[in-house]
């Protein structure tokens, strides 16, 4: 099996542009990042996605993100922003350790759209009112009670 390529930049070990680095994550330039300012906000312990993680690992994760992505966006004024996490080879993840994109975005850049021409969607409203009833029943209580 091949070692982890995140892991081994999270120890320090494989190549990448650092650009931030707690004792949570590590922050850096992909090695061929999409857009200038592209950066991935990784965790130093193996998880396989957001939800291989406990709940505050995640949240780690995410501040960081958004640490990150407020320092990006005042330096580079981007025109929007991605925030991207694949999970699963069916969302295009393609290193299967978490990580979160931050995708600094301007009209006409390499990206290009991320979402399905307008209208090419899912429109069956008798299963998205059913799914939306399940997902209602199954979030109740709250996973994740508010303080």
């Amino acid at each position: 099996m091949n070692p982890c390529p995140f892991c081994s930049i999270a120890a320090g070990r494989g190549p990448a542009r650092m650009i931030y680095e707690d004792d949570h994550t590590v922050v850096f330039f992909p090695l061929v990042p999409a857009t200038p300012g592209h950066s991935l906000v990784v965790p130093r312990t193996h998880a396989s996605d957001l939800w291989d993680m406990a709940p505050m690992e995640a949240e780690r994760v995410l501040g960081t993100a958004l640490r990150v992505g407020a320092a990006l966006r005042d330096h580079l004024t981007p025109e929007g922003m991605n925030v991207i996490h694949s999970a699963g080879s069916a969302a295009s993840q393609t290193v299967f350790h978490a990580h979160v994109h931050l995708v600094p975005r301007w009209r006409g850049d390499a990206m290009g759209p991320l979402w399905p021409e307008e209208g090419a969607g899912v429109r069956d409203e008798a299963v998205l009112g059913a799914l939306a009833a399940e997902m209602a029943a199954l979030l109740r209580p709250p996973l994740f009670p508010l303080a």
